[in-house]
């Protein structure tokens, strides 16, 4: 790993809060390492009239626009599903390193595998970050977790792309502030941008998944005695369900923080419906169960595309349905969180 300075952060045709989540996230925390944002079909514009935040970081059309503002580093700001290399931005990679970048990545294609890439990055001496490059014990899981000291808080989520690092980071971030101790466990690509370490779990092969959710939690609990866990994926997901279902068992959480957008009644690029709230909970419940009993303690609503009026009626729609504390924790801040999670600080 290693920590740029100036990045420029490839987010071509995808800008937005939703399709560019790793963009989006490093302009929301670490805007000082942002000197601009690279999308020509949003270009002349400025993170904060694209985003609704991020100030005066401005969007660019080509990498060539990019290295006037001296970056030192590229960054692909946008997972595509599935998480492969798009071949438009094979040209715009090469580009950043023939001008001396270095490149971060949290695709599933690894660039340093990738001959033509790194070729040119060893001839040009600058390195490639691989976040998703897998690193894990070939072990499964101890169960060590069972009778841990400490608490551990797992947020899952009604499907993909819902907040559930925004909300792990944030949260975990309002309690440290306040004197409790409380650490951030990373799990995906952009919490280990923010956090500077820990595995992206879902490149990581199943059998292994759950050890590697103890190893990281165990790691979270030596630092502190409440490890707040950024999950992935969801249990309902078609496609990504196996993930969700390993770090739920791995992890042993104490409680669970259920992230849920209310725009949407279908898991994203498929026909799944996604469940009423009071039945996503029971379903995250029950599948713990069998494992290390545990519920949800509160929910947390992404509203970032509804007005003040709209955000206030979900949430108080979500309380009445389930009896559970909701919020959306980057509209309102965690404090409302932290009445649900009394019994953890």
């Amino acid at each position: 790993m290693f920590k740029p300075e100036r990045m420029a952060i490839l987010a071509e045709g995808k800008l937005g809060v939703i399709t560019s989540k790793t963009a989006a996230c490093m302009v929301r925390y670490k805007p000082r390492q942002v000197v601009c944002l690279i999308d020509s079909t949003k270009s002349g514009r400025t993170a904060e009239e694209v985003l609704g935040f991020g100030g005066g970081i401005p969007v660019v059309a080509s990498m060539e626009e990019a290295v006037a503002l001296e970056p030192d580093t590229l960054l692909l700001g946008i997972a595509p599903r599935g998480g492969a290399l798009p071949g438009a931005w094979r040209g715009t990679i090469l580009e950043a390193i023939d001008h001396g970048l270095s490149v971060i990545s949290g695709l599933h294609t690894m660039l340093e595998e990738d001959a033509e890439i790194a070729q040119a990055a060893a001839a040009r001496g600058v390195r490639i970050w691989d976040i998703r490059k897998p690193v894990f014990p070939v072990e499964v899981s101890r169960g060590l977790l069972l009778n841990k000291t400490g608490r551990v808080l797992l947020t899952v989520g009604s499907d993909c792309r819902t907040g559930k690092m925004t909300v792990a980071y944030e949260l975990a971030g309002f309690l440290n502030k306040q004197g409790h101790k409380a650490e951030f466990v990373p799990t995906g690509q952009t919490g280990i941008l923010l956090a500077g370490w820990g595995v992206a779990v879902d490149r990581v092969p199943g059998d292994f998944m759950a050890r590697v959710m103890e190893d990281l939690t165990l790691r979270g609990l030596s630092a502190a005695p409440l490890a707040i866990v950024e999950g992935q994926g969801s249990l309902i997901h078609p496609g990504y369900s196996g993930v969700a279902l390993a770090m739920l068992h791995g992890c042993c959480p104490d409680g669970l923080i259920l992230c849920h957008h209310p725009g949407r009644d279908k898991i994203r690029g498929f026909d799944t419906p996604i469940p009423a709230l009071p039945d996503l909970i029971s379903i995250y419940e029950r599948a713990a169960a069998s494992v290390f009993p545990t519920r949800v303690v509160a929910i947390a609503l992404n509203t970032y595309d509804m007005s003040e009026q709209s955000a206030l009626k979900v949430v108080g729609a979500a309380e009445d349905e389930t009896g559970v504390i909701t919020t959306d924790v980057v509209r309102w801040g965690p404090e409302t969180l932290c009445r649900a999670l009394e019994d953890f600080i």
